[in-house]
C-alpha cells in the first residue's frame, strides 16, 4: 500500500460564479469523480455521500491566524503537521522562516516515513541549474526541498524524467525546456501514469505542482482553464493507474487561483481529495495542519 501526496500550491474552494475560474474549467475526470467542478459547493454536498473510497471537502488553511496566508508557512504546516503560522507569529510567504527550518527538516513526514524503515521519495524531477542558483542564493530552499534534505533522500534528476522514474514540476516539462534543457516532453498521461508507478515501490510519493499559483499571479504561460485542463488530465492518468490498494491524496497550502477579483491569495478553505484504499482515514480532517498525521498513520 503506498499514499500518492499530489500538493497543488494556490488552489482554494469558493463558491461558483463569474468570479470563480474552476467553474467552468475543462476538468472532465474531475467533474466526473465529484459530479461537478472544483467549487465549494460541490465539496459541501460531495461530503455527505457514502462513499469509502472517495472523500472530497474543504479543510481550513487560515491557521487561526488574521491575514492572507502563505505558502511558507502554509506548506511547512502540511509537511511538519505543526501551526507554522502562529509559531512565527504571522503567514511567511514563498520560503519556511529560518526558525522553523530545522523544526521542519526534523518532523516532516518524508523524514517520519523513512526514519521507521519506510520508503518515501520525492517525485519531482530537478535540474542542475536549480542547484547552482540555490549555492549561489539566487534562489531560496522551499519546504519541500527542506523536507526532502531532512529524510536524506535522493533528488530525482533530468535522467529519471527522462525515463519515466520522475515528473516535472509543470508536468509536461515544458518550463525546463524553456529554460534549454534538452528533453523531451511528455503527455499529462505520461506523467500521471509516471507519478502512480512510483507507488510500486515506496510507501509514501510526494509530488509538488505550482501552475495553479502561478496562474493566479498572471504569471504563468497558461491561462487558468489550461493549467487546469493539464491538472485534470495529469490526475485523471494518476487514479486510472494507481493500484487498488493505494491511495491518492491531494490538497493546497492556500487559496488563490479561484478568484479572479482577488489580487492575491484569499482565505478560502483549500480542497482535500483522498481517493483509494484508505480515503476515509482523511474523512475527519479540518486543517492543513491534521494531514501529516494521517500520512504518518496510513503509510505504517
Amino acid at each position: 500500500m503506498a499514499l500518492i501526496f499530489v500538493f497543488l500550491d494556490g488552489v482554494g474552494l469558493a463558491p461558483g460564479g463569474p468570479d470563480n475560474p474552476l467553474s467552468d474549467a475543462p476538468t472532465p475526470h474531475l467533474h466526473a469523480l465529484l459530479g461537478g467542478p472544483l467549487v465549494l459547493e460541490t465539496a459541501q454536498t460531495f461530503y455527505h455521500r457514502e462513499v469509502d473510497s472517495i472523500v472530497f471537502k474543504p479543510i481550513d488553511a487560515t491557521l487561526g491566524i488574521v491575514g492572507l496566508p502563505q505558502s511558507g508557512t502554509g506548506q511547512t504546516a502540511l509537511l511538519a503537521g505543526v501551526n507554522a503560522a502562529a509559531l512565527h507569529g504571522r503567514h511567511q510567504p514563498h520560503v519556511p522562516p529560518v526558525a522553523l527550518r530545522q523544526l521542519l527538516a526534523e518532523q516532516n513526514i518524508l523524514r517520519r516515513v523513512a526514519q521507521r524503515g519506510g520508503r518515501a521519495t520525492f517525485a519531482n524531477a530537478f535540474t542542475p541549474a536549480y542547484w547552482q542558483a540555490l549555492a549561489a542564493r539566487r534562489i531560496r530552499k522551499s519546504a519541500s526541498v527542506i523536507a526532502a534534505e531532512g529524510a536524506g533522500l535522493r533528488f530525482r534528476d533530468l535522467e529519471d524524467l527522462q525515463r519515466g522514474a520522475a515528473v516535472a514540476w509543470d508536468v509536461s516539462g515544458a518550463a525546463m525546456r524553456g529554460r534549454g534543457e534538452q528533453i523531451t516532453l511528455v503527455s499529462p498521461t505520461q506523467a500521471g501514469t509516471a507519478l502512480a508507478r512510483l507507488a510500486h515501490d515506496h510507501d509514501l510519493v510526494f509530488y509538488e505542482n505550482f501552475l495553479p499559483d502561478l496562474a493566479g499571479h498572471g504569471r504563468a504561460q497558461q491561462t487558468t482553464h489550461e493549467v487546469f485542463a493539464l491538472l485534470d488530465s495529469f490526475l485523471g492518468a494518476v487514479m486510472a493507474a494507481q493500484r487498488p490498494q493505494d491511495t491518492l491524496l491531494l490538497s493546497s497550502d492556500h487559496g488563490n487561483i479561484e478568484s479572479i477579483a482577488s489580487p492575491g491569495h484569499t482565505r478560502n478553505p483549500v480542497p482535500l481529495l483522498a481517493v483509494g484504499a484508505k480515503a476515509a482515514a482523511f474523512d475527519k480532517l479540518i486543517s492543513i495542519i491534521e494531514i501529516a498525521g494521517i500520512i504518518d498513520e496510513v503509510t505504517r
